[in-house]
């Protein structure tokens, strides 16, 4: 390290992005002003907050609709990054139901073990994963009076556009569960540091435009039952997803972080790329209970379908007789997995398919790359891809 640099930037041919601290803080320093979010009820710890009533009134009216369609796009992009709807799912009784529903398989789920959390040490809460597919399935018309909410589909649309993809997990912190490492979210947030640093700028400007972050509260969130830590404006540093693991930068998160509570059937909404992660539950007896959605980007898809198992499944014999004979160097043979196997963990099973180590489960690609430098025998890979499959399933 004689020149400066780490391992990680002399590795990285696309690492042009050096810490800027004090653009960090100078960019957090920032207030919310009404003047900003007309339509805002009121700010609380630069977060504007929104009536659930009033929204619903504005989907009536074109005209009223697009100004806030633009107003909650500019605070997600340019502004604090984050907006809350009071009563965004207007019955109280349509959330209860949901509640029993969450709490019945979450129940039901326990008897197989706990699911694992992405930033959450285990025992610390209860995970529900896809609890889109489960609500649905369990309880249809529920479901149906759930999710026409027109608060969650508006925040969608202000942010992605039209045919979005919802995606939903219930995270029920138990009391004494102790807080979320902070984080940016999928899809860069959810690599390793080294991972991330292999995209581009460009990439790292872009994937907080694909994903929406959401949270309904099934229960009434006091600060003491640990509502999600924010640094509002942190979606603006550039570097977040290199930066935001050092030291530096986490205890400024620490120190700086807000909070807000919020009643039953309130809502949040986030770009992913703002700081963020659960608080601590210091209460004794509160479940503190949410329904996250992660809403995508219908642009976040390839043109052509492609049966990626079955190219894959014919060319390995080919390629580890290359290996094994040493005909081609290894990195031109990890070109042709890159344009024929899957190289991405998701979307998958989560309650199959679990983060490992890191915060993404096995790809084809993976273990393609890993049965070719181990030599293993091609009938082997295809059990593993085959079971690799089963997983991915919903």
């Amino acid at each position: 390290m004689k020149d400066g640099k780490t391992n990680l930037e002399k590795k990285n041919p696309f690492n042009e992005r050096h810490e800027d601290f004090k653009t960090f803080e100078k960019l957090l320093k920032r207030k919310t002003n009404q003047d900003d979010v007309p339509t805002a009820l009121e700010i609380k710890k630069n977060i504007p907050i929104y009536s659930g009533q009033l929204v619903r009134d504005y989907a009536n009216s074109s005209e009223k609709k697009q100004k806030l369609l633009t107003e909650w796009s500019n605070v997600f992009k340019s502004g604090a990054g984050i907006i809350a709807i009071t009563n965004a799912i207007k019955s109280s009784s349509v959330i209860e139901t949901a509640t029993k529903i969450f709490e019945a398989i979450i129940k039901s789920e326990k008897i197989n073990g706990n699911s694992g959390d992405h930033f959450a040490k285990p025992g610390a809460n209860d995970r529900i994963w896809n609890s889109l597919q489960k609500h649905c399935m369990e309880d249809p018309q529920n479901f149906i009076d759930y999710y026409c909410s027109e608060i969650i589909a508006l925040a969608a649309q202000s942010w992605l556009g039209p045919n979005y993809q919802i995606t939903a997990q219930v995270n029920s912190v138990n009391p004494g569960g102790e807080a979320q490492k902070p984080h940016r979210d999928y899809h860069l947030g959810f690599m390793s540091t080294e991972q991330s640093a292999n995209f581009p700028p460009n990439v790292h400007t872009i994937s907080q435009f694909l994903t929406l972050q959401g949270a309904i509260a099934h229960c009434d969130i006091t600060i003491d039952s640990g509502p999600t830590l924010f640094l509002p404006y942190s979606q603006q540093y550039k570097n977040g997803y290199i930066d935001f693991t050092k030291e530096k930068f986490q205890k400024y998160f620490n120190e700086n972080s807000i909070q807000i509570e919020m009643n039953k059937g309130d809502a949040i909404f986030f770009n992913p790329a703002v700081m963020h992660g659960a608080g601590n539950n210091r209460t004794r007896s509160v479940k503190r209970m949410v329904n996250l959605l992660q809403i995508s980007s219908a642009f976040g898809r390839a043109m052509e379908t492609v049966n990626r198992k079955k190219m894959t499944e014919k060319l390995y014999p080919h390629l580890l007789e290359l290996v094994l004979k040493n005909k081609m160097p290894f990195r031109l043979i990890e070109n042709v997995v890159g344009a024929s196997s899957e190289g991405y963990s998701f979307p998958t099973n989560l309650d199959l398919n679990p983060p490992v180590e890191g915060k993404a489960p096995k790809n084809q690609a993976m273990i393609i790359i890993e049965s070719l430098k181990a030599k293993k025998e091609p009938t082997l890979v295809l059990e593993e891809l085959k079971l690799l499959d089963i997983r991915q399933f919903s």
